[in-house]
């Protein structure tokens, strides 16, 4: 009963973050800068999204295929960075999102440096590979069950567009796409692919 109440509840969450991501991509026609200044980036970065998305998983064992989806919202995801100069930043990037495995929630993340680039002055691009991390939801820890760490390989690519911009402060809207593997216990693995839509707040 626990276990159906918790989906009925991620779904609900999931289909508010996915109107609420729909609603913005639709203003984003309206949203085009009405004059030529550019915005001066300096010094550090931070960046954390609220978003949901979809994640599809394999393991070695077949006991999850990649012929099954399912809903999962962001968490956390954020990035720290460092501007070379106005359009080239360097950056750390934590991908993650929330699954359900075998009954108990889980999180697929990882610790990725990066790159961060603006194409033009609201349009960015971003990507990287680095380290993938499959472990336990930390709400959802249980000894011998569900507390196992498993590390692997990700690659990361995402896009956004700032929509709002005052000072040092910026609203975006972003898709990102992580490929990840992480090696788990007798050299088996578990391979995920996330696609995700965000809220991305930024301070540069």
């Amino acid at each position: 009963m626990k276990t159906i109440k918790m989906r009925t509840i991620k779904k609900q969450i999931l289909l508010r973050m996915t109107c609420v991501a729909f609603a913005l991509v639709s203003s984003i026609t309206y949203a085009q800068n009405k004059n030529s200044e550019t915005t001066q980036r300096d010094g550090f970065i931070f960046e954390f999204v609220v978003g949901g998305g979809i994640i599809s998983l394999e393991d070695s064992a077949s006991i999850q295929t990649f012929d099954e989806s399912q809903g999962t919202f962001v968490f956390p995801d954020l990035k720290f960075g460092y501007m070379l100069n106005e359009k080239l930043a360097i950056t750390v990037s934590l991908p993650g999102n929330i699954y359900e495995y075998q009954d108990n929630d889980r999180h697929f993340g990882g610790f990725i440096p990066s790159v961060q680039f603006w194409v033009k002055d609201r349009w960015w691009v971003h990507g990287g590979i680095g380290l993938a991390i499959d472990s336990p939801a930390l709400y959802d820890i249980k000894d011998d069950v569900n507390d196992d760490w498993n590390f692997g390989c990700a690659v990361m690519a995402s896009t956004g567009y700032e929509f709002y911009k005052k000072n040092n402060f910026a609203l975006n809207l972003q898709s990102k796409l992580v490929l990840g593997r992480a090696s788990l216990d007798e050299d088996a693995h578990r391979d995920a692919v996330i696609f995700n839509v965000g809220l991305g707040f930024s301070w540069l």
